[in-house]
């Protein structure tokens, strides 16, 4: 008896990490997918859960929940609500972040940094575990989302910027990293010359072109879908737009045709987005498109023996409950009572809204019966009337105001009137529209079992990933040796900043020594050398200027060009 149970005492240590911090015995794999729900907080996973069990009774459960170990604790570097930008940023690289800031390090804020900060490295991009598995282990890389590529949780993998919305510097980054396979949204948001750089580096780039997109048959891609952001899942056309779910089964058989194997983040982007709006619908059913991509990604994991998968939301959003004050009794309502109306959605919000402003007014109430289950009443068809961007509105804009309006249901926006009005048929509640500082979930898959368990930081859910990739310890020595000052590195060597002609342009770094000459400008691989700049230099990385310190990031090695 002893024996059996001290075996079994040793089986759990070496299956189980010691502690949430503990990454010492963590196995590396070939390949890692990292998968983001965005702000999503545990209660989006539990009305998600709840719609599917009562849609379908024969499946209680998602995909992700017999991989559940664990909360990571997310936040900034210097508050503990944080935006995506700096969230998923530390996952990446290490380093809480400021709000707002992409893959760079923090200024510092004595006062308030809940980790010490050092001010000499302000603004200096970080290197993510995306590019130091590319750099170092030549892996093929790949990013998955519903928002635009620039958005900052994919930008995060890939770009690196201060300001997230800063999308002329941070799109030309994401296209000359060199990723292996890029699908989401964002069609008019990459720029001509980043077109071009993939096109002519061996790339298929498609966009709106679903028909193609499953046709390719290449290992490097490109495919965008929507102006910006695509449509919520609900409201998506399947013969336009593909789910995210076949845009991860696509990345994963291009990403593992590599020998050297893959990194591959996945990120169910507007379920955040639909936090924001208040709008449950959106917010549930996009994180069950969210969970059958989960799905795929755990089912070639387990087939394939060679590859972790780890699944976190980067913070939560809008505070969501399943149960409201306005709701008389709502802690005895039968399951019927809380979710029959729910399920009878067949729109989100936006969806919802699109509609209306597509229809005659005299077919709203038709398609309230068909797509909602509900007719409006007479208080809450005169304020979709007075809703500001109603097209098809009888009432003349000039007229529209709140008067009359039910102070709940008043809403100068068509779709946000939409989620007020089919919340209000439910038992939810928001406390907010904004994101939340709670602890988000955790849920890992690993071949030799050693997994994250217990309470993480977002600082120690980076040195598992770093751990899982064959990367710890290394990411500041990569970002020492590809994002050095310009100044440093060209330390001796006769330079200038050229600014550009133009309003809102970059300026141009040119180095000189002798005969020799380097022309540099910033957000892309390419380098010019020589004084007509007839040669080009293609740098395994990207440089990043920062205007706040008039700075160029760059490799160290770059300075050999001119010996």
């Amino acid at each position: 008896m002893k024996k059996i149970l001290a075996l079994g005492l040793l089986f759990l240590m070496i299956i189980l990490p010691a502690n949430a911090a503990d990454t010492k015995e963590v196995k590396p794999v070939k390949n890692l997918i990292v998968l983001i729900p965005d702000g999503t907080s545990l209660a989006t996973v539990s009305t998600a859960r709840w719609l599917q069990w009562y849609s379908n009774p024969d499946k209680p459960k998602l995909n992700i929940d017999p991989y559940l170990c664990g909360t990571v604790r997310t936040h900034s570097s210097n508050a503990p609500i944080g935006d995506s930008a700096p969230t998923t940023s530390c996952y990446m690289t290490g380093y809480a972040s400021r709000t707002g800031y992409v893959s760079t390090y923090p200024v510092s804020d004595p006062d308030n940094d809940i980790y010490p900060t050092d001010p000499e490295r302000a603004y200096q991009p970080l290197i993510t575990v995306l590019e130091a598995a590319k750099l170092l282990d030549h892996k093929a890389s790949g990013l998955v989302f519903t928002c635009e590529f620039p958005h900052a949780t994919p930008a995060d993998c890939s770009a690196h910027s201060y300001n997230r919305g800063k999308y002329e510097w941070i799109a030309p980054q994401m296209a000359h990293n060199d990723l292996s396979v890029v699908i989401g949204g964002g069609t008019s948001l990459l720029p001509a010359e980043s077109e071009a750089y993939l096109k002519s580096n061996g790339y298929n780039v498609y966009k709106d072109d679903l028909k193609a997109m499953r046709a390719d048959n290449g290992d490097k891609m490109w495919a965008l879908f929507g102006a910006k952001e695509m449509d919520y899942d609900l409201d998506r056309n399947p013969n336009e737009q593909p789910s995210l779910e076949e845009m991860t089964t696509m990345a994963i058989e291009k990403l593992s045709r590599n020998e050297n194997g893959f990194f591959l983040m996945v990120e169910g982007s507007k379920i955040d987005w639909a936090a924001h709006g208040n709008d449950p619908v959106g917010m549930a059913t996009d994180f069950l498109a969210f969970d059958k991509a989960c799905g795929v990604a755990l089912d070639f994991a387990r087939k394939n023996g060679e590859t972790a998968v780890v699944i976190l939301p980067d913070h939560g959003n809008s505070g969501i409950s399943i149960g409201v004050n306005r709701c008389k009794g709502y802690d005895k309502l039968t399951k019927d009572q809380l979710f029959s109306q729910f399920a009878k959605y067949k729109m989100t919000a936006q969806g919802f809204a699109r509609k209306v402003n597509e229809i005659p007014n005299s077919e709203v109430q038709r398609l309230f019966r068909e797509y909602a289950g509900f007719e409006l009443n007479e208080q809450e068809l005169h304020a979709l009337n007075n809703c500001k961007d109603y097209k098809n509105s009888p009432i003349p804009q000039e007229q529209r105001s709140a008067d009359g309006v039910e102070p709940s249901m008043y809403s100068g926006s068509l779709t946000s009137f939409m989620a007020k009005l089919m919340t209000s048929k439910t038992c939810f509640g928001f406390t907010t529209g904004g994101h939340t500082g709670e602890e988000v979930f955790l849920a890992a898959y690993h071949p030799q079992g050693t997994l994250p368990l217990g309470m993480l930081t977002n600082v120690e859910l980076n040195k598992y990933l770093c751990s899982v990739m064959g990367l710890s310890g290394k990411l500041d020595g990569l970002t020492a040796q590809y994002f050095a000052k310009h100044t440093d590195v060209f330390n001796g060597y006769k330079y200038e900043l050229k600014q550009p002609k133009e309003e809102g342009g970059w300026p141009t770094l040119i180095v000189k020594n002798k005969k020799k000459q380097l022309t540099i400008t910033p957000f892309t691989n390419i380098v010019k050398a020589g004084k007509k700049g007839k040669e080009e230099i293609r740098l395994n990385s990207v440089i990043v200027y920062v205007d706040k310190n008039n700075t160029f990031y760059l490799p160290q090695t770059l300075v050999d060009y001119l010996k």
